[in-house]
């Protein structure tokens, strides 16, 4: 075989394969061998790189999905959970995120998350840890007590739980709206009167500050609902909505007094109201509700770290 073969055969040199010459003894004839071990084979890169946060999930954490594209066009990646699709915003040169709910009321063990874009899926497996939840036995007063929300009231809140803004305003950890106390935490599941709430949880952190004392938005956002006992809010009593961009809502109940109208954007650290007891309430209290696309999650690691 003549040497001038590797000239033939350019598609020899670009694998980047060295050729031997081995002289075989009492013999004049050379052989050329092309060593499989010695050849380099690089495997293509993936498209989509995916990185969630937190990597050791547990009930009621959010679920931040980074992804990294390779093409440098305007579509997003589709994201989906469980059957549930959820959308993916830019925050960087072809970075997009997806923020991910999960409550108390989810099985917990295996998930899988897809992930699709530039032709390609990835499906990212997680493991979602149990946790548990205290119990509390709460007795509303005979006026209160069995006292349903109106349809308005349900209505309104419904549609604003639902809002995705493209816009993102929050940056950096949130901010406690409330200098109380915390008198019960994000997950506590309840009995009312003796009878248990199936399928509830606290959907928020309650302060127990004292009445009248100030509430603070915890993010920048825009006030998307603003709603009073006078309208129909018999169980959310006064209460304020602010969203925060790109499906993450605030909600802040019983309170005492409202001091914004829907339509201003509010600062971190911003007081918006005052703390009360109206509504379905025991006492002078303060509930603060965190909401990503629709469904109740802890607001602590919110308050602990930074979500992009």
């Amino acid at each position: 075989m003549s040497k001038n073969l590797l000239k033939s055969r350019p598609d020899l040199q670009q694998l980047g394969s060295t050729l031997f010459s081995l002289k075989v003894k009492n013999t004049k004839k050379e052989f050329f061998l092309l060593p499989v071990a010695f050849c380099l084979f690089t495997l293509p890169a993936r498209a989509l790189q995916v990185q969630v946060t937190p990597t050791n999930p547990e009930l009621g954490d959010t679920l931040s999905v980074v992804i990294q594209k390779d093409a440098a066009d305007s579509q997003s990646p589709t994201v989906s959970l469980k059957q549930q699709n959820y959308s993916a915003f830019s925050i960087g040169q072809n970075r997009f995120r997806a923020l991910l709910p999960t409550t108390p009321l989810d099985k917990p063990g295996r998930l899988v998350i897809r992930v699709a874009g530039d032709g390609e899926v990835r499906e990212i497996p997680i493991v979602l840890r149990s946790r548990s939840f205290p119990v509390q036995r709460i007795t509303l007063p005979p006026g209160k007590a069995g006292q349903g929300a109106t349809r308005y009231e349900l209505d309104r809140v419904a549609a604003f739980k639902k809002l995705v803004t493209p816009q993102k305003f929050w940056n950096g950890p949130f901010l406690k709206p409330n200098r109380g106390r915390i008198s019960s935490i994000y997950g506590v599941r309840r009995y009312y009167n003796g009878k248990f709430a199936n399928d509830y949880y606290h959907r928020g952190v309650d302060y127990a500050g004292g009445y009248g004392s100030p509430v603070t938005a915890p993010a920048a956002g825009r006030v998307a609902l603003v709603g009073r006992v006078s309208q129909g809010f018999r169980v959310h009593g006064n209460v304020i909505g602010v969203d925060h961009g790109q499906g993450v809502t605030s909600i802040f109940m019983h309170l005492s007094r409202i001091d914004v109208k829907e339509g201003d954007i509010v600062k971190p650290g911003q007081v918006i109201g005052a703390i009360g007891s109206t509504g379905a309430s025991t006492g002078p209290h303060l509930h603060w509700g965190l909401y990503v696309n629709g469904l109740s999650v802890d607001p602590g690691p919110w308050r602990n770290q930074e979500v992009q």
